[in-house]
């Protein structure tokens, strides 16, 4: 029986071209700046972003770290939506690297309501942690993959900058909402300081994040990305694998959108409980998540509970229409015990 892996969109393998991409990449030593697929990857990220430099990091998590400490000063508050990533993923990475505190506020679906940032920011007072940096993620991953509109993103950063705080957007998926608003990135990041973004989600690359942003907090965080370890050799062979990604897998994310779609309808129609996604996320609401995981994966169908009553699944290149056929297999089997 096939598997079919609905866990995450980083679950994704190289393909046979991207495999050959990587082993025909001229290499060189990136901690000291001579890699050239590693300097083409940043430049060609940089253009994405519409930012005057970038650096490549090993991942996200990496990536929203150096963020913060580029973008903060030990004893600040940070304001991010409640389900966000650095909030939630990154091992308390804000109060042990930057020195930081995070302020989480509630939104809608993983998406701020500018409003709701203005009303968060504290006055002035030595009592409080001055609030210094706005972090908005895009799309937003607990939300269920929403993508904020260019509407949201400009109101957000206004409000930010007219408080003099500063802006980073997490962009781990990017360009998911690229694809999904078909606004580019550069315009979507116009208004943030820096922006991260994953190849290793929904682009298919096996290992690699990068942080854009002006070239003088560039220098800065590459200083950073050493002091934690990040600064790696011959990196231009997980490079190519980027390049590739960013060359020929930004317009097929459309294909996974469309396959959560198809299936997030056929859950419905079999009446399971589902939102219709917007981009490659979907939650299920079931009775017994665990239980039905578990029962699922029997069936080869592999995914995640994110609560007692709720189950992830998520769309990428390595799901065609016979796997989600699959899944709605095995989730039509299980209705009884949903």
């Amino acid at each position: 029986m096939p598997v079919v892996d609905l866990r995450s969109d980083t679950v994704t393998r190289p393909t046979e071209a991207m495999k050959k991409a990587m082993m025909a990449a001229p290499l060189g030593d990136d901690v000291l700046g001579d890699d050239p697929t590693v300097k083409r990857l940043e430049a060609a990220a940089a253009e994405r972003a519409g930012k005057e430099g970038a650096l490549f990091t090993p991942s996200g998590t990496m990536a929203n770290q150096i963020a913060l400490a580029l973008l903060t000063r030990p004893g600040d508050e940070v304001l991010m939506e409640a389900g966000a990533h650095p909030f939630n993923y990154e091992a308390a990475g804000g109060a042990v690297i930057a020195g930081v505190q995070i302020r989480a506020i509630p939104g809608q679906l993983g998406i701020l309501d500018p409003l709701d940032v203005e009303r968060h920011i504290r006055p002035t007072d030595p009592h409080f942690a001055p609030a210094t940096l706005l972090c908005v993620e895009d799309t937003s991953n607990r939300g269920g993959g929403t993508v904020h509109t260019l509407d949201q993103l400009d109101a957000l950063t206004k409000v930010a900058r007219e408080a003099g705080l500063r802006t980073h957007l997490d962009g781990a998926r990017a360009f998911n909402a690229v694809v999904a608003s078909g606004v580019p990135l550069a315009r979507r990041a116009s208004g943030f300081d820096t922006v991260s973004f994953c190849f290793s989600k929904g682009l298919g690359a096996p290992v690699g994040s990068v942080l854009c942003g002006p070239l003088y907090l560039m220098e800065r965080a590459r200083r950073i990305r050493k002091m934690l370890g990040g600064g790696m050799r011959q990196s231009g062979i997980l490079a190519a694998a980027c390049l590739y990604a960013l060359e020929h897998h930004v317009d097929r994310l459309a294909e996974d959108h469309q396959r959560a779609r198809d299936l997030s309808m056929g859950l419905m129609m079999d009446g399971y409980d589902v939102r219709l996604p917007q981009t490659n996320i979907l939650f299920v609401t079931v009775s017994d998540a665990p239980e039905l995981q578990r029962t699922l994966e029997e069936r080869g169908v592999l995914c995640l509970p994110t609560g007692p009553d709720t189950l992830r699944l998520v769309l990428h290149l390595d799901v065609d229409e016979a796997g989600v056929e699959q899944a709605l297999q095995a989730f039509a089997e299980l209705k009884g015990i949903r």
